[in-house]
């Protein structure tokens, strides 16, 4: 794969770290009103995210993981504690913190090169930076299928094009709220691992929600596991382990085991 213009490369078999982006979540609780009652989502979290880290975290489905992203994408605000993204608190969205969804969201009337192009072309940079879209589409491996559109695309290839039309925009942070969820098994893993590269070859700092244990380990330098909803965190677990990764690696295999014991799952394998 090709980089983009403005990748910093790291020491063999580590991650970048100049280009990332530093996270700080402060007593972080959140709470939606559901038929006039709140709902509390979050309760308290502190979590520190280092420039150029992959971070992924886990916890039962609805716990709160993916409203998290969404504060620190600054799509709303906390309903109490702070943000700050490099020391500054988040205020709203900026195209520095990028989202990719579960759900790639391609415009169908638009080519793979025009979905990717739209930040730049949001932003008025088209003219100045059009170059940055045919690197991105070589990134992630799309340079044949710019003219193509989003129903001529595999499911894989469209997450590719999701990926592309972020990546586009240099983010610091790269929010990724179960980006591979949809995909079939192999195209998941096929995509998990270029998904590592990407990361590693770009140098941002990531932010992935999964419900899947093996991709947290496979592609993470941290996995944060949490609680039932309001979320707390029940443990902060550093994947120590070079890359490429191996599945079968026993350490992985042991931490494995204890997040099923975290979530409560450990007796069912």
């Amino acid at each position: 794969m090709v980089a983009l213009e403005t990748t910093v490369t790291g020491p063999a078999g580590t991650a970048p770290r100049a280009a990332g982006m530093a996270i700080d979540v402060r007593a972080v609780s959140h709470r939606f009103e559901l038929h006039g009652a709140p709902l509390p989502v979050l309760d308290g979290v502190e979590l520190r995210v280092e420039p150029g880290e992959l971070v992924a975290l886990l916890g039962p489905s609805g716990c709160g993981k993916s409203t998290l992203l969404r504060l620190i994408a600054g799509l709303e605000p906390p309903s109490s504690g702070r943000i700050l993204a490099d020391g500054r608190p988040i205020g709203g969205p900026d195209p520095s913190r990028v989202v990719v969804f579960q759900d790639p969201t391609l415009y169908p009337w638009r080519t793979v090169r025009d979905n990717v192009a739209l930040g730049l072309e949001a932003r008025g940079l088209l003219r100045s930076q059009g170059r940055r879209v045919e690197e991105a589409l070589a990134l992630v491996g799309l340079t044949g299928f710019a003219k193509a559109y989003p129903h001529q695309l595999s499911g894989g290839m469209a997450q590719r094009a999701a990926l592309a039309r972020a990546l586009v925009n240099d983010p610091r942070l790269l929010v990724l709220d179960e980006p591979l969820g949809k995909l079939d098994s192999l195209t998941r893993l096929a995509m998990q691992s270029e998904l590592v590269e990407l990361w590693r070859s770009s140098g941002f700092t990531g932010l992935l929600v999964t419900h899947d244990i093996e991709e947290a380990l496979f592609m993470a330098t941290r996995v944060i596991v949490f609680s039932e909803r309001p979320a707390r965190i029940k443990a902060d677990l550093p994947v120590d382990r070079p890359y490429p990764r191996h599945r079968g690696d026993p350490v992985l295999t042991e931490l494995r085991h204890r997040i099923l014991e975290l979530l409560g799952l450990a007796e069912t394998w």
